[in-house]
């Protein structure tokens, strides 16, 4: 599947009924969703793999990846209504994902690949920490997620701790639409990297 294509399919899927701030609950722009797609589809990590989506939201990175070839898929997350409306983006562009309602750090199964957006930690200091822990302990080739700039620092160090490396990190357009009501632009541009971290274990 071509990009563009990708990247269209992403768009027209529904997003939150009622954005939850407090989940920090923000729609990965279709680009950047496609770009790391992408980036998963060309290391080979992606295609034929199984895939753990964290923090799930709406679905767009689980439908992308079931889109791109992906051998299962699975979307986890705490919002029972995100994922009622995930469930039936999946149904829309008929693909077949597992979804699971719960918080990241409950007992989840393994897969070679785990994707996510987690919360940047912007409404709630180290919001994002689990979503980190549970990605590297789960993910048996890699992880690819988004972070704000600001993380750097923290990932890396939790990345070596864990006994994984950072494979490449970059900068991500972002404009983040007004989403909730403190929101006073149309749009503000955040500073996001697109992280890859290479687990290793078991991988083929």
């Amino acid at each position: 599947m071509r990009r563009a294509e990708l990247v269209r399919r992403l768009e027209s899927l529904r997003g939150f009924v009622e954005a939850d701030p407090r989940r920090e609950q923000v729609i990965t722009p279709a680009d950047a969703a496609a770009e790391l797609l992408g980036t998963a589809l060309a290391r080979d990590d992606l295609a034929g793999r199984s895939v753990l989506d964290l923090g799930t939201g709406t679905g767009r990175l689980a439908i992308g990846a079931a889109l791109l070839g992906a051998e299962s898929v699975v979307g986890v997350d705490a919002d029972a209504a995100a994922v009622a409306v995930a469930r039936e983006n999946a149904r829309a562009v008929g693909v077949d994902v597992r979804w699971l309602v719960g918080p990241v750090d409950a007992a989840l199964p393994p897969a070679d690949t785990v994707v996510m957006n987690p919360p940047f930690g912007a409404q709630s200091r180290h919001a994002d920490r689990p979503f980190w822990a549970a990605a590297l302990a789960l993910a048996r080739r890699a992880v690819y997620a988004f972070s704000l700039a600001d993380s750097r620092t923290f990932i890396a160090r939790e990345t070596v701790a864990r006994g994984a490396r950072i494979e490449e990190t970059r900068p991500v357009r972002w404009d983040l639409p007004a989403t909730f009501p403190h929101h006073r632009k149309p749009t503000v541009p955040l500073s996001v990297d697109l992280w890859v971290l290479r687990t290793e274990r078991n991988a083929a």
